[in-house]
């Protein structure tokens, strides 16, 4: 039983990493019919901006803790304004375009950023601090380790904010409005530039406090580190039903248990043959499932028909 908690929880971490990024997938395309396949890379800055700022704050003696916070902080405004160029210059000009183009230029758009910071950074990976204590807390005889607890803590705060962000909220309306349909929405006096801007922003803040709690999950950095988690994300907003914020985070949770509890077990099967060095496949096994057998998602879609 004990086992089976900590790979449930481990299953949870990752799932809400999974989630956040899943969140940022989800609303462009509720809004765009575009997968924004950059937004990976996207979190990989912010944990490139979060691992570079973390030395630097700690050698001034700030506490752990504190410095995590400014990483977020800091990683945040660089996202956000990253993912807004992206938009405007990327995305914006195909808007009309056929649906191919935006996906090609979104694929352009990750080769180009991760070349980007491998220049800035280098290829080798850098090491993320420790900035909170790693003696573990023991939960029904599983043992967590205090950033787990804060990975699925944030992530719970940060996933009920924006759904009451985007529910009852005069932008969330205008979100939905444009999704719907953007040309009776500028009728209705609603500005679909500048809602498809806060969407691509919201996203983006949530990519950076994925990559900064990414990076502190794994304890490195590096310029290719969003390309798994951001294929992993686009698998739970499938699985889940792409379009529909809630079941986006549950297809991001689902997702991570069951490549926790699939490696785990597996492994002990197979002595680690097919363990844990293979738990990305269970992602994409997952996705062809869903994709054979039901592909509007194990909840459907909640995506308007603009024909």
């Amino acid at each position: 039983m004990e086992y089976f908690l900590e790979l449930f929880f481990g299953g949870l971490t990752r799932g809400s990493i999974y989630a956040l990024i899943a969140l940022g997938y989800t609303m462009v395309y509720g809004i765009l019919q575009l997968i924004n396949f950059a937004h990976g890379d996207v979190l990989m800055v912010g944990a490139m901006v979060a691992v570079s700022v973390a030395p630097a704050l700690l050698a001034m003696g700030l506490p752990g803790p504190l410095v995590l916070v400014l990483c977020v902080l800091t990683a945040i405004p660089v996202c956000v304004a990253l993912s807004l160029a992206i938009e405007r210059i990327a995305y914006r000009p195909l808007r009309n375009a056929p649906r191919l183009a935006p996906l090609i230029t979104a694929i352009g758009v990750s080769i180009v950023i991760q070349t980007v910071a491998m220049m800035i950074w280098k290829p080798r990976p850098r090491a993320f601090p420790d900035l909170l204590p790693t003696d573990p807390y023991e939960f029904g005889g599983a043992l967590l380790a205090p950033k787990q607890i804060l990975i699925l803590v944030v992530a719970a705060l940060v996933m009920t904010g924006l759904l009451l962000l985007v529910n009852p909220t005069r932008l969330g309306r205008a979100m939905r409005a444009t999704a719907e349909n953007p040309q009776i929405a500028s009728l209705m006096g609603v500005n679909a530039n500048q809602v498809i801007a806060a969407t691509f922003a919201i996203g983006a803040a949530l990519a950076a406090v994925a990559g900064v709690l990414y990076g502190m999950n794994y304890n490195k950095a590096e310029f290719m580190m969003g390309v798994i988690p951001g294929l992993k994300a686009f698998t739970a907003a499938v699985l889940g039903g792409i379009g529909n914020l809630g079941v986006a985070v549950l297809g991001g949770l689902l997702l991570g248990v069951i490549e926790s509890l699939g490696a785990g077990y597996i492994c002990d099967l197979t002595g680690d043959f097919l363990g844990s060095q293979y738990q990305d496949i269970f992602a994409f096994v997952v996705l062809i499932i869903v994709l054979v057998f039901r592909p509007s998602g194990l909840l459907g879609e909640r995506v308007a028909d603009r024909a």
